[in-house]
């Protein structure tokens, strides 16, 4: 066998600070440092996350080189995350793999932070694991910052079939977790009232949108406008009907998500289909997806809750793929913050 191959991937897009290793594609650590100070300002305060990002990433480096059980002169090659997110963090892990991968004399690889969340499905945990989607397949990416339907060729020819034209889907989630009061992040308080709750207690608007874009601004408006008429009637409303309220809400976005994801399945014909990023680690989504499977013939493919959040797997596994081909960086490589599946 040829010599093996260590990836070391760095994950900084936004608030957690993650790396990790992978042997021959195989995924031999995965640590992730999160960032609590920013729960008391109700979302993420891009200086401050900038700032834990460069208290991190040297321990957590450190940790995920000792748990994979390796030395790091042992890496092949430094893989980053270059783009999108917060231009603040991500320069911290851009410019620390830079560093890192200059004293070792090894490559440097830059990756697509969306293109990670595609492939987090393709992380292998032993080298006979094969659950990974065949080429092509559709995968919904949906996170705090992105909502969009993607069509997977190959590791590095993804298409956007159809994208949100303003807010995505984890924004708004978070945003009306805000209005409610109960705090962020809202993601997963909502998916934990919504278990408890009736999906059908209240309807809020619904866009149309044509073709296979999103759009969440005007659910978000809905929510606010009716929220302030119940909480006129009732100071109390919120309070009373929170778990109604978080299944309604969750119900409605994931509606939302699914019938242009159909619409993506019936205009090209392809019946595998993934979904990723940090929604896909909500409930009524995941369940959604099985629901479709059954009654529409779909093949899906459901990421470990692991991988739905940013990490460092994700980046080294792109990684792995582009150094077999390779596909290296220059030094000069600078980051960027602005969405597009583009590197």
């Amino acid at each position: 066998m040829d010599k093996d191959i260590y990836i070391l991937g760095i994950e900084s897009s936004c608030d957690d600070t993650s790396a990790a290793v992978l042997k021959n594609g195989v995924l031999l650590s995965n640590v992730t440092a999160s960032q609590a100070v920013h729960e008391s300002y109700g979302g993420v305060v891009p200086e401050l996350a900038s700032r834990a990002h460069q208290q991190n990433v040297v321990p957590v480096v450190h940790e995920a080189i000792k748990r994979a059980g390796i030395t790091k002169e042992q890496l092949s090659a430094v893989a980053f995350t270059r783009g999108p997110g917060l231009m603040g963090s991500l320069l911290v892990g851009v410019n620390f793999a830079k560093g890192f991968a200059r004293s070792l004399g090894i490559p440097l690889i830059d990756v697509n932070h969306l293109q990670g969340h595609v492939m987090a499905h393709f992380i292998k945990e032993s080298e006979d694991a094969h659950s990974q989607p065949p080429l092509p397949f559709l995968c919904l990416l949906v996170s705090g910052g992105n909502s969009q339907i993607v069509l997977v060729k190959a590791y590095n020819d993804m298409e956007v079939l159809g994208q949100t034209i303003d807010d995505a889907a984890g924004e708004a989630i978070d945003k009306c977790s805000k209005v409610m009061g109960l705090g962020y992040p809202g993601g997963p308080i909502i998916d934990k009232l919504a278990r408890q709750g009736n999906p059908k207690a209240y309807q809020f608007s619904e866009p149309h949108i044509p073709g296979l874009d999103y759009s969440f601004s005007g659910l978000k408006t809905s929510f606010l406008y009716n929220l302030r008429k119940w909480v006129e009637e009732d100071p109390d409303f919120i309070e009373h009907h929170k778990e109604d309220i978080a299944a309604s809400l969750e119900w409605t976005i994931v509606d939302i998500l699914m019938k242009k994801l159909k619409l993506a399945v019936k205009q090209t014909g392809i019946k595998h289909v993934a979904v990723a990023g940090g929604v896909s680690a909500n409930n009524g989504l995941r369940n959604a997806f099985h629901d479709y499977a059954k009654r529409f013939g779909w093949t899906v493919y459901i990421p470990k809750f692991s991988y739905t959040t940013d990490n460092a797997a994700m980046i080294g596994i792109v990684g792995y793929y582009k150094f077999q081909d390779g596909v290296t960086c220059s030094i000069n490589t600078p980051a960027f913050s602005k969405v597009t599946f583009k590197s």
